[in-house]
């Protein structure tokens, strides 16, 4: 005999709380009294919520991430709702829409309401999003992106092109971005970026090897105006290096696309400004406009404050680590009692700035007040933004 549920309304926000607190204790469970109970009160929280929050419904992908969020779950849990690994990731990357099966197992064991579920994909059309905050239409319109009584989805369209925003937004890869991503604001930004670098002049001279270039890159950061110099040194094998900054609710570190004209892009915009943070940023993004962007995906974003268990961002991560400083002569040298002659040692071994050593290690360690003042605060914005 089943035991019978016994819920009350949600009504209040205290109880509202409660709800949202049950449900993640029952994230997981199988038994039927659990199912039972979490769809129950996924019904309420959801009638609460459209009564008492003026919201715009999200896309699959933001529901599916916000609960995510909430239950403190990886990609890896999705798994026996949505598929192996490979199906989850593309999911992610807007590849693959959810199937009927997906969306009655994500509704039944995570509590996504099923009509936020029910769409044609998993991101949001770039022709669909609505205006971005006014700080970031006025961020546009100070950088005279935008004309003089030109509409923000006019701006878009003509920045992006009509017949390709929403192939260009479908084909993504956003799993490294924040969940309180504000998705217009992100438009506006990739217009923007779209736009400047449709403005750079780029040669055609022969690539090198991903390593050797990455290499090359990465010495250039010992001299005091790398980042410009490695901004002409892509330029003339045919890469775009622009830099915007990050418009308010985009919480970006880079990203690698491509132009109009099918030429790669690296956008960066150097919301932290370090030596280390810069190169390993660059040499992440470098990573993905030589491996990863072309017909499949031609647009990556990057928070690299957040971790990823995609293949592709691990894959940038190990390439930029290692083209800054080849793992013979971090695995000879590396020691958790590194002082400042020893960072300097290691830099000079491996061809760059003491900056990069110095926060390679306090990444490795978790610890953010040894070589703090090594880091190069306020020496790379002056070289791009005046």
């Amino acid at each position: 005999m089943t035991a019978t549920v016994t819920i009350a309304p949600v009504r209040t926000a205290s109880q509202y709380e409660k709800a949202k607190a049950r449900i993640s204790a029952l994230m997981g469970k199988s038994d039927q009294r659990a199912v039972d109970e979490l769809d129950i009160l996924g019904a309420l929280v959801e009638k609460y919520e459209r009564e008492n929050f003026a919201l715009e419904a999200p896309t699959p992908l933001e529901a599916i991430r916000f609960r995510m969020a909430q239950a403190r779950l990886k990609p890896r849990d999705l798994e026996p709702f949505i598929g192996g690994r490979s199906r989850v990731s593309e999911v992610f990357a807007g590849k693959r829409p959810l199937s009927l099966d997906m969306i009655r197992s994500l509704h039944r064991h995570l509590g996504i309401p099923a009509e936020v579920l029910i769409g044609t994909g998993a991101s949001e059309p770039m022709t669909q999003v609505k205006e971005p905050s006014a700080a970031a239409l006025q961020r546009l319109r100070d950088g005279a992106f935008m004309r003089p009584g030109e509409s923000f989805a006019g701006f878009v369209d003509r920045a992006l092109g009509s017949s390709q925003a929403d192939a260009f937004w479908r084909k993504s890869r956003t799993e490294r971005t924040s969940a309180k991503t504000d998705h217009a604001a992100l438009a506006g930004w990739l217009a923007a970026v779209r736009l400047l670098a449709d403005e750079v002049s780029i040669g055609s001279d022969r690539r090198p090897s991903a390593e050797k270039l990455g290499r090359r890159i990465a010495k250039l950061s010992v001299e005091a105006n790398g980042p410009q110099r490695a901004k002409a040194e892509l330029a003339k094998i045919g890469i775009v290096l622009v830099t915007l900054e990050h418009l308010p609710g985009t919480y970006l570190d880079g990203a690698a696309l491509c132009r109009n004209d099918g030429a790669p892009v690296i956008a960066l915009t150097l919301r932290h400004d370090r030596i280390d943070n810069f190169w390993f940023t660059l040499l992440h993004e470098l990573c993905h406009v030589l491996n990863h962007i072309g017909k499949e995906t031609n647009l990556i974003l990057d928070d690299l404050e957040l971790r990823s268990s995609d293949e592709i961002e691990a894959e940038a991560d190990l390439f930029a680590q290692n083209v800054l400083i080849p793992p013979t002569i971090w695995d000879e040298n590396k020691s958790a009692d590194l002082d400042n002659d020893d960072v300097d040692r290691i830099a000079e071994l491996a061809g760059v700035h003491p900056a990069i050593v110095a926060g390679r290690w306090q990444r490795e360690h978790g610890d953010y007040r040894r070589f703090a003042r090594s880091l190069g605060r306020g020496e790379i914005r002056s070289q791009f933004y005046r």
